[in-house]
């Protein structure tokens, strides 16, 4: 079976995809503020000091982001994305401590899947929920994924260009300070169809619950 070069149209639509994924992070993640420390010198009474200001820093679950490449294994990728390295490919980021992306992509005769996987490393578990419900809201008719992180959240849509369809399943996760967020899509060219909503759906699933798992080896000590 021959192997066909990408449609022109998918191939536009895949391009911005990723730079409006990286653009995505780098918004999206700015540090928020923290409370000053009191730096007045202690008042003493005839009784004694009085006692030290406490911080207000909170501490954070997960410090740095892991390597997103290295966060799906080699077995799940070759499933999803057949024919793909699988290494990855990392995007570029601003800040690799916060932000990291891998993308996995291959055309397998007719047969064509992407997959991405991102994390991002907030500055509290009240701005990751408040990204991940923002997110979530720009996102409708989706799902909730139970037993993933503190919360979950899948959807998935079909889309058709030039006759070709393509399914998209997007999965979104948020683990105390950090965000995951895993796209999964899908196209065959010959019958110009697309995969099932229940294929794209579980493989967005299971990339994610893997992300989520390699998590545990950033946490903070």
């Amino acid at each position: 079976m021959r192997s066909l070069p990408l449609p022109l149209a998918l191939t536009a639509r895949l391009t911005p995809v990723v730079v409006l994924a990286c653009a995505g992070w780098a918004m999206s993640s700015g540090p928020a503020a923290t409370a000053a420390a009191d730096h007045r010198p202690s008042q003493r009474t005839p009784t004694g000091p009085a006692s030290a200001p406490s911080s207000a820093e909170v501490p954070k679950a997960y410090a740095t982001a892991p390597a997103a490449c290295s966060s799906v294994p080699a077995a799940t990728v070759k499933s999803l994305v057949p024919g793909a390295k699988t290494s990855g490919k990392e995007i570029p980021s601003t800040d690799t401590s916060l932000r990291r992306t891998c993308s996995w992509n291959a055309l397998k005769g007719y047969d064509y899947r992407w997959l991405d996987v991102s994390f991002e490393i907030t500055d509290s578990d009240d701005a990751a929920k408040e990204e991940f419900q923002q997110r979530v809201a720009e996102k409708s008719g989706g799902g909730e994924v139970p037993g993933v992180g503190d919360a979950g959240y899948s959807v998935v849509n079909l889309t058709t260009e030039d006759k070709q369809e393509t399914r998209e399943g997007v999965v979104l996760v948020r683990a105390s300070n950090a965000l995951v967020v895993v796209t999964y899509n899908g196209s065959d060219f010959e019958t110009r169809k697309a995969p099932s909503t229940d294929e794209i759906n579980k493989g967005a699933i299971k990339a994610a619950r893997s992300a989520v798992a390699a998590l545990g080896s950033e946490a903070s000590g």
